[in-house]
């Protein structure tokens, strides 16, 4: 019986307010990875701004003779 009941259930249409329970997890999951994606994207703009900054000071450095 309870095999049934379980059968039943996995068979039957959802409702309408089950749906929307669905898509609304979906949608709350979908936000959570765009946020990261974010999060990435703008850790990964500070890493290059950073590194120009780098790179730019180093090359306006004096070269200094490495035979002193």
């Amino acid at each position: 019986m309870k095999f049934y009941y379980a059968l039943k259930q996995m068979l039957k249409m959802p409702t309408p307010t089950e749906v929307a329970a669905i898509e609304l997890a979906s949608a709350e999951l979908e936000l959570l990875q765009a946020e990261t994606g974010v999060e990435f994207a703008s850790a990964n703009v500070t890493f290059n701004k950073n590194r120009i900054k780098r790179l730019k000071a180093f090359l306006t450095e004096p070269v200094k003779d490495k035979t002193e």
